[in-house]
């Protein structure tokens, strides 16, 4: 299938032309006929499926066909509510790349800077507002924003609306757009809060669901690197001595765990920033953008702050700790080799992290390959020995259910999709003929 055969009109044809994109993922084939249709839509879909494509794409088409039938009020037509500021104008830059022939204005708007420039923006006009729930609300009781003639709603990321703690804020606003309306409702996760939100502000909704959490990419290599906690630095130091790496993304499970590995990595001549919740949303910006143009080598993130980070071109992502939710794993190494396109993951464990690894051997149904030929090997390699015993108990790798997992972690996962890798041949994210519009991020790379 291509994007021609979708009903889709000239103006947006002409745009996926110029960005190079032919083929829709999944999620795209499936989704935008039923938005076209006006119907509400459940989207249980990650970062790096090509979700922002799949809502703004026919988002796009709908209001530049009623535009050119009738006149419409300048007034706000489609709101679309994302938790973070990296991820709205990442879908900002998205709507850019489609909408370029179409006539529509968007404005993206977020907390942590001045309010005047979107106050001025929303003055002159906006057809489509991407928006975060603090910043919008901040402006609506201001009364520069109205949502009167909201006809199109999206909520992106509602699992992660959830973790951040933005549910009631939501709510808020979703009481101020008009019943009478589209409500698209996307989600990586549904835990039983946002089922029921979703049951509450969707009516007759068709659902997608596309890639399940605990499977990862054939494309991605990935590998297990067993090492002494205190030689973690020593190995990614050692690692990223192969110059052909050229950006690498690094997973910690703390926000001071983050700092220290930025100085490690400092120390030794590395470019590398942190990016985690205790950064303002500047800093992280700006971590973000030196990484996207490859003036910092290395980013190192938390789950939380990552969610929602697409890079193109990343081809490596290192686990420097692994995660307490085994489906993080499935989320983190997402970042890399999506939809076709090569990626490879390393991850570290040391003696304290043996029943991590072995629940995520368990979600994602299969054994991990070791890398025994790195110079930090565990001493005496009890832990390679004691895992390769368990594997041969266990050698299917039964998934737990969800309540067996639940009871296990006590919690649900945070984290996110991937960052997109390069490829001959590009498909939705990466892979296939260039494909529509994956998970991009800079000059509408979302």
């Amino acid at each position: 299938m291509l994007f021609q055969d979708l009903n889709l009109i000239e103006p947006i044809l002409k745009a996926l032309k110029t960005e190079g994109y032919t083929t829709p993922t999944p999620i795209q084939q499936q989704s935008i006929p039923i938005i076209l249709q006006r119907k509400d839509l459940l989207g249980c879909a990650q970062t790096g499926t090509g979700k922002t494509a799949a809502f703004s794409i026919p988002i796009l088409q709908i209001l530049h066909e009623e535009r050119t039938q009738h006149k419409e009020p300048k007034a706000i037509k489609a709101l679309i509510l994302t938790p973070t500021r990296e991820l709205a104008i990442q879908i900002g830059e998205s709507i850019a790349a489609y909408g370029r022939h179409t006539g529509l204005k968007h404005l993206v708007i977020f907390g942590g800077v001045s309010q005047n420039p979107q106050v001025d923006a929303l003055r002159r006009g906006v057809d489509i507002l991407v928006a975060t729930p603090g910043r919008l609300l901040d402006l609506m009781n201001q009364r520069y924003v109205h949502l009167d003639h909201v006809k199109l709603l999206v909520l992106d990321e509602a699992d992660r609306m959830l973790d951040m703690g933005f549910v009631h804020d939501v709510k808020k606003i979703i009481a101020k757009v008009p019943s009478k309306r589209q409500t698209l409702f996307f989600s990586a996760t549904m835990p039983k809060e946002i089922q029921t939100l979703a049951d509450t502000i969707l009516n007759k909704p068709e659902k997608v669901e596309v890639t399940p959490v605990s499977s990862t990419a054939d494309t991605i290599n990935q590998s297990i690197f067993f090492v002494d906690k205190g030689d973690k630095r020593s190995l990614l130091s050692h690692i990223l001595k192969d110059k052909e790496i050229k950006r690498v993304l690094v997973f910690t499970r703390t926000k001071h765990g983050a700092d220290k590995v930025v100085k490690d990595l400092n120390r030794t001549g590395v470019t590398a920033e942190a990016i985690h919740g205790n950064k303002s949303q500047n800093a992280r910006q700006r971590a973000l953008t030196n990484f996207k143009n490859s003036a910092t080598r290395v980013l190192v993130a938390t789950d939380i702050a990552a969610r929602g980070i697409d890079v193109d071109d990343l081809t490596h992502v290192i686990q420097y700790e692994l995660p307490e939710v085994p489906e993080t794993y499935v989320h983190r190494i997402g970042r890399t080799g999506r939809a076709g396109a090569n990626g490879i993951a390393f991850s570290f464990c040391d003696e304290e992290e043996k029943d991590l690894l072995k629940d995520i051997h368990k979600t994602i149904g299969k054994t991990i390959p070791v890398d025994e030929t790195h110079p930090y090997p565990l001493k005496g390699g009890t832990l390679q020995d004691r895992i390769r015993q368990d594997l041969k108990k266990n050698p299917t790798h039964q998934k737990p259910s969800s309540s067996e997992r639940n009871r296990n972690r006590g919690r649900r996962p945070s984290g996110g999709g991937g960052g997109r890798s390069s490829g001959a041949n590009r498909n939705a994210n990466a892979g296939g003929n260039r494909t529509g519009g994956g998970e991009r991020n800079s000059g509408g790379r979302r």
